[in-house]
């Protein structure tokens, strides 16, 4: 199977991104169609089986994924999405990813581990309650944004990644279409992304927008009934993490964004989607 690999940059960390690259190029296998787009900067010079892209302005994570997906070519059974300023440090990756989409033809999305240089994963890079167990492969109900595998028929059945999120829940919000359309997302502890620990909070607009999307997603694909308990729950936890009162501020200002404002187009998923995601331990209120 053939394999594209797109990578969004703000072309604030040249020495990572080319780090990266060196990783992707080290993989066993043919190798995969690369494309590298700059989000509203000039990209530094790149190797030449490198496509780059300038985009005119940042368009946001999903509206540059979206990009660069409609950059590779037809042919590609898989995309790869990397983080710039991660690396690849195994070179089986990929053709692990390649075996594990040939190996199951229901497999649509596959999540990388998310793990820093001492081989450690944050708790929120495990696409579980309680983000038990990095060690633990199996099916999940969302994946992880900065390594991740998605079959490219999954575009064509359920569309692009939500450009208007812009930041945030995006994943989230592609990865319970997928569910509803039918396809299975797992997490593979072996297919390690190698990342510096950070916080997500590190971006400006951290807050504003989750609170936001969190809105949007409800709205977006929620039966009715579930929508306020999703939001409850979420203020809840919001508030249970005491956040800086300038955090807080923002993540309402958000939350009362995401109520005012339309996010079309509105698609529920169904019942057994929701009895799915609860089998797998995430019910969609949490």
């Amino acid at each position: 199977m053939t394999i594209g690999v797109v990578v969004l940059t703000m072309g604030d960390r040249p020495d990572e991104l080319r780090a990266l690259l060196e990783s992707v190029a080290a993989q066993e296998g043919d190798p995969p169609t690369v494309v590298v787009l700059g989000q509203g900067v000039e990209l530094p010079p790149l190797p030449a089986w490198v496509h780059s892209i300038n985009l005119p302005e940042n368009l946001g994570i999903p509206g540059g994924r979206n990009t660069g997906v409609r950059a590779l070519p037809d042919t590609n059974d898989i995309v790869v999405v990397l983080d710039d300023d991660g690396l690849l440090p195994r070179t089986d990756t990929l053709r692990l990813v390649r075996e594990a989409f040939a190996e199951n033809p229901h497999l649509g999305i596959v999540s990388f581990r998310i793990a820093d240089e001492n081989g450690l994963s944050q708790r929120r890079h495990v696409p579980r309650l309680g983000g038990s167990d990095p060690l633990r492969s199996g099916p999940v109900t969302t994946y992880l944004g900065g390594g991740h595998a998605i079959r490219t028929t999954l575009f064509d059945q359920i569309g692009d990644f939500p450009a208007p999120f812009f930041y945030a829940h995006e994943e989230t919000d592609f990865a319970w279409r997928a569910l509803d359309a039918g396809w299975e997302i797992h997490y593979r502890a072996d297919l390690v992304l190698q990342h510096p620990r950070t916080a997500a909070s590190r971006h400006a607009v951290y807050y504003r927008n989750t609170g936001r999307n969190r809105v949007w997603l409800a709205k977006r694909h929620l039966p009715a009934v579930l929508v306020p308990v999703y939001l409850a729950t979420w203020a809840a936890y919001t508030l249970a993490q005491r956040p800086p009162l300038t955090g807080l501020t923002a993540w309402w200002a958000g939350f009362f964004e995401g109520v005012r404002r339309p996010c079309p187009p509105r698609r529920p998923i169904s019942w057994r989607t929701v009895w799915q995601m609860t089998r797998l331990g995430r019910p969609p209120v949490i």
